[in-house]
């Protein structure tokens, strides 16, 4: 893991303001930067090298991590109703329930081996899975909510079902090829990705499109660690 940051500067706008990570109030000052005022969104929020990997010598993201982006990490999880995963990323992370947000976990098996989910946290976990595997789904994980979605699993698919539930501000975490297929298929928003100053090989990058994606920068923070904080909108 690169060292840890002590100061945040704005790059774009182009402001200059920084902020201690220290300060009391540094939470408060990402949010601000990160706050979207919309009743729906789909955002992806992911780190990468400078390689285009998603992960570090650990096969996690926790590795090429910093003190900001968990920051920022918690900022975008809190803003959002759900966070979008795949089940793979689920097992290699070890991921825990956010504290205010549903976790939406994509899969055809129901397998979550590896994981961290708490008990006491599972009312806000739930499985969502083609209709046509719901059996297998919920026989691997019968104490888990199962969201079938008939038909065409799709991201476009995905979303509604979710939308249809109340749950409209999404946060897809990936892995690469889960945000490969939201970003592809047009129903992104926003991209947040935190650039780590590192060297890592990689055969997938954390993103793999086949087609130009028209984006714009909303926002770019730098840390004096080396990692940078960008926001695209995708239009």
């Amino acid at each position: 893991m690169a060292p840890n940051a002590t100061q945040l500067t704005e790059i774009v706008p182009t402001t200059g303001a920084t902020m201690s990570l220290a300060d009391a109030h540094a939470r408060e000052w990402i949010a601000n930067r990160y706050a979207r005022p919309d009743e729906a969104y789909t955002r992806i929020n992911m780190i990468t090298t400078l390689t285009g990997s998603a992960t570090g010598a650990d096969g996690t993201s926790d590795s090429i991590s910093s003190r900001a982006d968990r920051l920022i990490l918690g900022v975008i999880r809190a803003d959002a109703d759900a966070i979008v995963v795949g089940a793979q990323t689920v097992r290699a992370e070890g991921y825990t329930v956010p504290r205010a947000s549903h976790l939406i976990i994509v899969t055809a098996s129901g397998n979550l081996s590896g994981h961290q989910l708490s008990d006491d946290a599972l009312e806000r976990v739930r499985l969502i899975c083609p209709a046509s595997v719901s059996d297998v789904v919920r026989a691997a994980s019968p104490h888990l909510e199962i969201i079938p979605v008939p038909g065409d699993f799709s991201p476009a698919t995905i979303t509604r079902a979710l939308s249809a539930l109340g749950l409209r501000r999404l946060v897809c975490e990936g892995g690469p090829a889960l945000a490969t297929q939201f970003l592809s298929a047009g129903v992104v928003d926003e991209l947040c990705v935190t650039s780590a100053p590192a060297i890592e090989p990689t055969d997938h990058p954390f993103i793999s499109v086949q087609t130009r994606s028209h984006t714009a920068v909303a926002g770019m923070l730098a840390d004096d660690a080396g990692f940078s904080y960008l926001r695209l909108t995708v239009s």
